[in-house]
């Protein structure tokens, strides 16, 4: 396992928790945390225990943003590359939240946020390539990025439309405001609230649900073929896909214990793995990011 220094990674019960662990800076996004980030998700996908994996904060924040720990400079790339900061966290103009988001989207385990406390920023930004958010009832946020000079990142403005609708994400975007949890609640950013105490057992419950009944292969293939077709340009794209897999996935042992459980009215034992037997043409390689 990697060795973390800005979160904290568990695995029990199927599922793995990352905690965004710089509880002295809010959990600030910095270099390591991409590191540290790309790595988890590597460990996640890589271990068959994993069945779901739940993100969250310590202490009272999930993410304030960016870590501002370089003043003026912290948005200037060029001369944070110069002093060595980020040259190994992203590419010559990549944004490194939007690295991250990427990675998430690739995840062959469905990802739940946990929002504990503040997302702000970068915070906001990257829930919105996890599959489902909960939120605690303190939590607050903020797509901050108009009022700091700069644009949204990490993949928001082409997810975000798609989870709260154009006009709505619009009016985030630009007023750069903090809004409350009820507000994220009611407007489709978050799928429900709870108490402080709470929120993280809601959390590993829904992924408790999914970890003890489903298929694994079928979960991730399920995930990115939704995903996948956020960009079709017709519903046949998604009759193909949706039949050729379903073909493939109708001959397969998991599809025979599917069955058999159920007429058998015993819980299922899905024998196929994630890390051995998903289709060699799906998911499709993303395409190269070209400056």
């Amino acid at each position: 396992m990697a060795d973390f220094t800005t979160i904290q990674f568990e695995v029990a019960d199927g599922v793995a928790t990352i905690t965004l662990n710089r509880p002295e800076r809010m959990n600030a996004f910095n270099g390591p945390m991409i590191r540290d980030l790309l790595a988890a998700f590597d460990e996640t996908d890589g271990n068959d225990d994993v069945r779901a994996v739940v993100v969250t904060g310590a202490g009272r924040a999930f993410c304030a943003g960016a870590d501002l720990g370089s003043g003026a400079e912290t948005f200037d790339y060029d001369k944070r590359r110069e002093k060595g900061e980020i040259a190994d966290a992203v590419g010559s103009v990549r944004d490194g939240g939007g690295i991250v988001a990427l990675r998430i989207y690739e995840s062959l385990k469905p990802v739940i946020a946990a929002v504990n406390g503040a997302a702000v920023g970068v915070g906001a930004t990257m829930l919105c390539a996890m599959d489902v958010r909960l939120a605690s009832q303190a939590a607050r946020f903020g797509f901050v990025f108009t009022r700091r000079g700069i644009v949204p990142e990490t993949l928001s403005s082409y997810l975000l439309p798609r989870l709260v609708g154009v006009s709505t994400a619009l009016e985030w975007f630009m007023t750069g405001r903090i809004f409350d949890a009820n507000e994220a609640l009611t407007r489709g950013l978050v799928r429900s609230l709870h108490e402080p105490d709470q929120l993280l057992g809601a959390a590993h419950a829904l992924a408790r649900e999914i970890a003890d009944n489903t298929a694994p292969v079928s979960v991730a293939l399920t995930r990115r073929m939704v995903l996948e077709m956020l960009g079709a340009a017709h519903p046949m794209e998604a009759h193909r896909l949706e039949s050729r897999l379903m073909v493939a996935r109708g001959a397969s042992a998991d599809a025979a214990e599917g069955v058999t459980s159920f007429l058998e009215k015993r819980p299922a034992r899905f024998p196929m793995k994630v890390s051995a037997d998903m289709p060699a043409w799906f998911p499709p390689k993303p395409p190269p990011f070209e400056d």
